[in-house]
C-alpha cells in the first residue's frame, strides 16, 4: 500500500486530507510541521507528502528544499503544496524548488483525486 505524509499545522485539515487519501487507497502519516515531516520521510518510505506552506518551526517551502536536497533518501516522494498562496510567483517558486503540484484551499477529495490520476498516483488506476 502506498504511504502519504500529510503535513499541516492544522490538526482539522491533517484529519480531513488524511480522510482523503485513506479514501483514495493511501496509508496515511501526519506532521505538524516541516521539521517533523522530513524526521518521518528520513524514517518511512513516503510516496505521497501533502504539504501546507504556512506553518511554525520549519515552513513547507524549506520543508521540500530540505527533502529534495537529502541524497540519502531511498526515494524522493511527489509532493503536492496545498496552500491558501494563491500568487503566481508563490506557485512558481513553489513549482521550482521541486513541488509536483499545486492544490489551493479549500479542497474537496474530487480536487485531490484529481491531481493524484494527473500524477499517475491513484492506486489501482
Amino acid at each position: 500500500m502506498k504511504l502519504c505524509l500529510v503535513v499541516d499545522d492544522s490538526k482539522i485539515v491533517r484529519k480531513v486530507v488524511r480522510k482523503i487519501v485513506e479514501n483514495l487507497g493511501y496509508q496515511a502519516l501526519e506532521a505538524e510541521n516541516g521539521q517533523e515531516a522530513v524526521d518521518q520521510v528520513r524514517s518511512n518510505p513516503v510516496d505521497l507528502i501533502i504539504l501546507d506552506w504556512n506553518m511554525p518551526v520549519m515552513d513547507g517551502l524549506e520543508c521540500m528544499k530540505t527533502i529534495r536536497a537529502d541524497t540519502a533518501l531511498a526515494q524522493q516522494p511527489v509532493i503536492i503544496f496545498c496552500t491558501t498562496e494563491n500568487e503566481f510567483n508563490k506557485i512558481q517558486e513553489a513549482v521550482m524548488a521541486g513541488a509536483n503540484e499545486y492544490v489551493m484551499k479549500p479542497f474537496d477529495e474530487a480536487i485531490i483525486a484529481g491531481k493524484l490520476q494527473q500524477l499517475g498516483l491513484l492506486p489501482g488506476a
